[in-house]
C-alpha cells in the first residue's frame, strides 16, 4: 500500500490575505483558487518544489473556527517549513518583513528558527543536516 498526506487544513480568516501572505512573503505557489459558493473557496498553496504536500486555506465558517485561527496547536509549533538554504530564506523572509519569534540555532539535527505566520501560527524554518 502507498499514502501520502495530499493537504493539511489551515484556518484562516481571510483567503486573499492569507495567498497574499503565503505567495509574497513566504514565496508559495498558488497551486489552485476555485470559488465553490458564495462564501467558500478551495484555495491550495505549496512552497515552491514542495512537492505533494498542500496547505488547504480553509476560511473559518464560524465562531468555533475563528477562535482557532492562528492557534490551531495550543501555541506550539505548527508546521516545519524544511529549505536547502537556511540563511537565503532567513534573509529572504527578514527582508519581507516575516517575524521570527526565536533566533537561529544550530542543532544537532540542523539549522532553525521559528517564524509566525501572518495570524500568529509557529513554524520551524529548518535546514537538515
Amino acid at each position: 500500500m502507498k499514502q501520502h498526506i495530499a493537504h493539511l487544513a489551515l484556518v484562516v480568516a481571510d483567503y486573499d490575505e492569507a495567498i497574499a501572505f503565503y505567495t509574497e512573503k513566504l514565496g508559495f505557489e498558488l497551486v489552485e483558487d476555485t470559488i465553490l459558493s458564495e462564501t467558500k473557496r478551495w484555495v491550495l498553496v505549496v512552497p515552491k518544489g514542495g512537492g505533494q504536500c498542500c496547505l488547504l486555506l480553509a476560511k473559518a465558517a464560524n465562531e468555533e473556527q475563528r477562535s482557532r485561527i492562528g492557534n490551531q496547536t495550543g501555541g506550539r509549533v505548527f508546521l516545519f517549513l524544511y529549505t536547502d538554504d537556511f540563511w537565503r530564506d532567513h534573509r529572504d523572509f527578514l527582508e519581507k518583513g516575516v517575524v521570527f519569534v526565536r533566533e537561529p540555532v544550530k542543532e544537532s539535527y540542523g539549522t532553525v528558527a521559528v517564524f509566525k505566520d501572518l495570524y500568529g501560527n509557529l513554524w520551524d524554518l529548518l535546514e537538515r543536516i
